[in-house]
């Protein structure tokens, strides 16, 4: 059975694991793959956390993740992506509030999991530009 509503996620958080992990892992990542990319280029600039399910579908998609981190992050991204949830993202304002959550509640969970490499993957799917690299205190220029 894939993971795909909040009590599953939620008990994945707590430590319970599904039956057969590998295989809700699979049928969830599935799930997501097909409706991540479209739904996630439509609301792009709409919502402020898209940078953080696309860096949470590329950190659950590496090789080197973990299966639990896997787990949690495939299903809250499963979660952003299936048509029926809490609070509609039709509604204005306060529709992806409920996605928002679950995201932030993965993060805190298992964020120190997504790489560098991961956010960068994410922010070239959203066509979004690198951050500027902060000077360090050494190479700072005194303009005076």
């Amino acid at each position: 059975m894939p993971i795909t509503d909040v009590r599953s996620l939620l008990g994945i958080i707590r430590g319970e694991k599904p039956d057969n992990l590998p295989m809700a892992v699979e049928q969830t990542q599935r799930i997501s793959r097909t409706r991540l990319v479209p739904k996630l280029l439509r609301f792009a600039g709409k919502i402020p956390f898209a940078n953080d399910i696309a860096a949470a579908w590329f950190c659950a998609r590496d090789p080197q993740t973990d299966m639990h981190v896997k787990a949690v992050l495939f299903a809250a991204v499963a979660y952003f992506v299936i048509p029926a949830d809490l609070i509609p993202d039709f509604i204005a304002g306060i529709g992806f509030g409920d996605d928002a959550t679950v995201i932030a509640t993965a993060f805190s969970v298992v964020g120190s999991n997504v790489k560098p490499a991961h956010r960068r993957a994410a922010r070239r799917l959203l066509r979004l530009p690198e951050p500027e690299i902060a000077q360090s205190e050494g190479e700072a220029t005194n303009s005076l």
